[in-house]
C-alpha cells in the first residue's frame, strides 16, 4: 500500500506543510486522491533556509507522524520544495553536432544537448537544481519545440538554469534524512506549485505566480508555455507583523492577531472614526485607528509589488501579461492585495485556485497548501506513464541527488 502513497513536503519559514496523496485504479484508469493535509508551525527555518538543523528535523518530525496519523500508513520518501534568497536563475545555451549518417536526432542527443547547457560555468559552491528546456534549434531552424524524429547536423537548445547554494541544499537534505524519510527529488516550491494553480493556457499567453509566504515572496513567470524568469524576494507576510509591532508599538503575537483580524492594505475602506484598542487582541490600553494600520500595511504591501515589477521590468514584462499576476501563500489571503497588485503592477490580478481533487479534506484548497499540492502532483506527473510535463525533462538533478546520497549514507553509517 505504502507504494501507492505520494508526499509532498513544503518547508517553509514560518509552516510546515504535508499533502498525501494515493494513487487508486479506478476501471484500469489511475487517478490520484488526496487523502491527508497536515500543517505545523516551523521552527528553524529563516528566509526559505535552515538556521538550525535540530528545530527543524524536530518540526519535520512532527508533521510526518500527525501525517501518518491522519492517513494510517506509514510515509517513506517525500518530493521536497526549495525555495530561500539563495537560488538563482539564468539562461543558458548547449549546442551539439549530430554525427549520423541520416541526421537524425534521438533522444539521447537531446540529453546530450542539455547536458551542455547545464556544464555553462557555474557560481562557485552551487548545485543546479532544475536545466528546463525552453527551445530548440535544428541547423538554421529556431522554435522547435520537440526535435526528436528531426534531421540536422546542429542542435542547439535554450535553457532556463536554476541552482541553490550548495551548503543550503546539503542542510535541508540532512534535516530530512535525519526523520528516516527518503527525499524522491528537490524541486523549486514555486515551480512546484505552478503545476497545482496554473493552467496550460496561462502559461502559454504569459503569466507571473506569485507565493507570498512568511518571509519570501517566490516569483515565477511563465510566457509560450516555457519558464522565462524565477526569483526569490526577501519580503514577505511577517515584515508586515514586524511593521504594525513598530508601528502600534506592541508585541509581534498583538501585531500579528490584529493583521488576520481586521488588516487591510486599503486606506480607503476606513473612515478616522474606525478604532480599535489593542487590550482587545491581548495587547495595552492604547487605541489606534483603522485608518492608520491600513496605512502601514499598505506601505509594506506596495513594497512587495513594486519589488515584483521591478522583477517583470529586468525581463521587459513589465505591464505586458495577458494572464496577469497569480497569488498564492499565506500572505495572499491579506485583504486589499489584489486592488494593491493591479496599482502597481498594472496587470489583471487574482488569487490561485488549487486544481480540484477527490478528497474529503477541504483544506488543500486553500492556497497555504498550493506548495505542498504542486509537489504531489509533480510526482505524479514523474512516475506516471501518461508522462507529467516537459520540465521533467531534465529535472532529474545529478550533483544534488549525488549530494543528498552522500549525505544520506553518511546518516546511515552513523546509525549503523
Amino acid at each position: 500500500m505504502a507504494e501507492n502513497i505520494l508526499a509532498g513536503l513544503d518547508i517553509g519559514s514560518s509552516s510546515i506543510r504535508v499533502v498525501v496523496g494515493q494513487l487508486a485504479k479506478n476501471n484500469d484508469n489511475e487517478q490520484l486522491n488526496v487523502i491527508g493535509v497536515i500543517e505545523v508551525p516551523a521552527l528553524g527555518m529563516n528566509k526559505g533556509s535552515v538556521v538550525s538543523i535540530e528545530d527543524t528535523v524536530s518540526s519535520i518530525s512532527a508533521c510526518l507522524e500527525k501525517a501518518e496519523r491522519m492517513i494510517g500508513l506509514p510515509i517513506e520518501n517525500v518530493w521536497v520544495g526549495i525555495g530561500g534568497v539563495h537560488i538563482s536563475s539564468q539562461e543558458s545555451n548547449g549546442v551539439i553536432a549530430i554525427a549520423r549518417t541520416n541526421g537524425e536526432i534521438q533522444e539521447n542527443d537531446v540529453g546530450r544537448v542539455i547536458e551542455a547547457a547545464r556544464a555553462v560555468a557555474a557560481p562557485v559552491n552551487y548545485e543546479v537544481l532544475h536545466v528546463i528546456p525552453k527551445s530548440f534549434s535544428i541547423d538554421n531552424q529556431s522554435g522547435v519545440k520537440d526535435p526528436i524524429g528531426m534531421s540536422g547536423i546542429r542542435l542547439e537548445v535554450t535553457t532556463q538554469v536554476i541552482r541553490g547554494l550548495s551548503s543550503q541544499i546539503k542542510n535541508l537534505t540532512k534535516s530530512i534524512y535525519r526523520t528516516g524519510l527518503d527525499i524522491n527529488d528537490l524541486v523549486l516550491s514555486v515551480l512546484a506549485a505552478s503545476e497545482a494553480v496554473l493552467s496550460v493556457r496561462q502559461k502559454e499567453l504569459g503569466v507571473a505566480l506569485v507565493d507570498i509566504g512568511a518571509a519570501t515572496t517566490k516569483l515565477i513567470v511563465f510566457e509560450e508555455g516555457d519558464v522565462i524568469h524565477v526569483a526569490i524576494l526577501p519580503l514577505g507576510a511577517d515584515h508586515i507583523t514586524a511593521d504594525l509591532a513598530i508601528g502600534l508599538q506592541t508585541s509581534l503575537d498583538v501585531a500579528e492577531r490584529i493583521k488576520l483580524d481586521i488588516g487591510s492594505a486599503l486606506v480607503k475602506e476606513f473612515n478616522k472614526d474606525d478604532e480599535v484598542n489593542l487590550r482587545d487582541y491581548g495587547g495595552e490600553d492604547q487605541t489606534f485607528s483603522k485608518k492608520y494600520i491600513a496605512e502601514i500595511i499598505e506601505a509594506r504591501v506596495e513594497e512587495i509589488f513594486q519589488k515584483i515589477d521591478q522583477e517583470l521590468q529586468k525581463i521587459n514584462r513589465s505591464g505586458l501579461l495577458p494572464a496577469g499576476v497569480v497569488l498564492i501563500g499565506g500572505g495572499s489571503k491579506l485583504n486589499g492585495m489584489i486592488e494593491v497588485g493591479k496599482k502597481k503592477t498594472m496587470l489583471p490580478v487574482s488569487i490561485g485556485n488549487n486544481k480540484r481533487f477527490n478528497t474529503a479534506v477541504d483544506k488543500v484548497n486553500d492556497v497555504s497548501f498550493s506548495t505542498a499540492l504542486g509537489l504531489v502532483m509533480w510526482g505524479y506527473g514523474v512516475i506516471s506513464e501518461k508522462g507529467g510535463n516537459k520540465f521533467n525533462f531534465a529535472h532529474k538533478l545529478g550533483s544534488v541527488k549525488d549530494a543528498a546520497n552522500k549525505v544520506k549514507g553518511w546518516f546511515k553509517h552513523l546509525i549503523s
